[in-house]
């Protein structure tokens, strides 16, 4: 996979969810953002075509 914009955003987004949550002490949903969007980062890459 040579475009990583798809992935960059979707972490990027996480992670400025999950800080946002963090601020509001929301820790587990912070921890929830964060694996779902590892999740399905994981899930782009490796179904990614080649």
């Amino acid at each position: 996979m040579e475009d990583y914009a798809k992935l960059y955003h979707l972490l990027f987004n996480a992670i400025t969810d999950a800080l946002e949550q963090m601020n509001a002490q929301n820790f587990g949903s912070a921890k929830e953002t964060l694996v779902s969007a590892q999740q399905k980062a994981e899930e782009v890459y490796i179904t990614a075509e080649n």
